[in-house]
């Protein structure tokens, strides 16, 4: 599952992340986009890792998912977050951390570009798969 606000860039690498998961070697893997605004809790029932992006710290569409982090124990599941900015990645680093999730593991891009191969070893380092 893939989480972003509505940023053109965090939307951009959030279907970066998602195409790494129609390839090999994680083909075995599925991925969706969600948005922060359609987010619901059930939605992290069935997902086995997450990720979290956003262009901004505190965005307005991610009100629901700051409530539901704080209430929600995901015990260790493996998270990635994502942005093209420093205070974003701490905003969502602290929001994950309310959750018990695994240590989150940051990617940072610059306007949205995204080296595939880093985006790959990325992916893969936050679901245990090597790539």
């Amino acid at each position: 599952m893939i989480v972003t606000d509505s940023g053109s860039a965090s939307r951009s690498i959030a279907k970066n992340i998602a195409a790494v998961f129609d390839a090999a070697p994680f083909a075995h893997w599925s991925a969706k986009v969600i948005s922060a605004e359609d987010f619901s809790p059930t939605h992290l029932l069935p997902a086995h890792a997450f990720f979290l992006g956003c262009e901004k710290s505190d965005p307005k569409e991610f009100t629901g998912i700051k409530e539901v982090f704080k209430h929600i124990n995901l015990a260790g599941r493996p998270c990635g977050i994502f942005s093209t900015r420093a205070n974003a990645i701490k905003y969502l680093s602290g929001l994950v951390r309310d959750s018990d999730a695994a240590p989150v593991i940051p990617f940072i891009s610059e306007n949205g570009a995204v080296d595939s191969r880093k985006l790959k070893k990325w992916a893969g380092s936050i679901i245990g798969d090597k790539a």
